[in-house]
């Protein structure tokens, strides 16, 4: 009677532990342990295989951030880049306007002197931050770099050669900063 006793008591115990098993691994055939076994091994290859594409996404989002982390240190001037180049072609001017005469007089010639180093140090501190002046007279018209705002009828260059810049233009580093406003050859009427 005791034995009874027990083995209910065990029977309960063993009911309890299987609580929350799904029914097809209380079977406990071999059939569904094969199955079960084979279902598992393909849920392990499946994880697996996200593990796989989780961490080449991170990789890529790192890679991606890391460019752009470097690209807005090497552009973080391009603003105030952009707004110093009238203040640069303003500087241009001035000296182009100075006539020779000015140039020789003696009272004025430190003044020149002073506006003509102000222009070389501006283009010293362009060239330190990769600011470089796009070239154009006698060139070819190109869309990238080139901004054509009147065609000039010539018979001394190619048509589509650039025969007049009136408003320089500017690369920082490997982008457009501003394209040069020119003017292009034609063909004479």
């Amino acid at each position: 009677m005791i034995d009874e006793g027990k083995d209910a008591a065990l029977d309960e115990a063993a009911a309890k532990e299987l609580d929350g098993v799904p029914e097809e691994l209380r079977a406990g055939g071999a059939d569904g342990d094969e199955d079960a076994l084979a279902q598992l091994r393909a849920d392990l290859d499946a994880a697996k295989q996200d593990v796989l594409y989780a961490r080449a996404d991170t990789q890529n989002v790192r890679r991606r951030m890391e460019k752009e982390i470097a690209d807005a240190r090497a552009y973080a001037a391009t603003g105030f880049a952009r707004d110093i180049l009238s203040v640069a072609d303003n500087l241009g001017r001035a000296v182009e306007a100075i006539p020779a005469e000015l140039r020789e007089d003696e009272r004025l010639k430190g003044l020149v002197t002073g506006i003509e180093a102000t222009q070389r140090e501006l283009e010293k501190v362009f060239g330190q931050h990769g600011i470089t002046r796009i070239a154009s007279n006698g060139l070819p018209l190109d869309p990238n770099q080139h901004q054509a705002m009147l065609e000039i009828p010539s018979s001394d260059h190619e048509p589509g050669t650039v025969v007049q810049e009136m408003q320089a233009g500017y690369m920082i580093k490997d982008r457009l900063l501003r394209p040069a406003m020119v003017g292009v050859a034609k063909t004479p009427d």
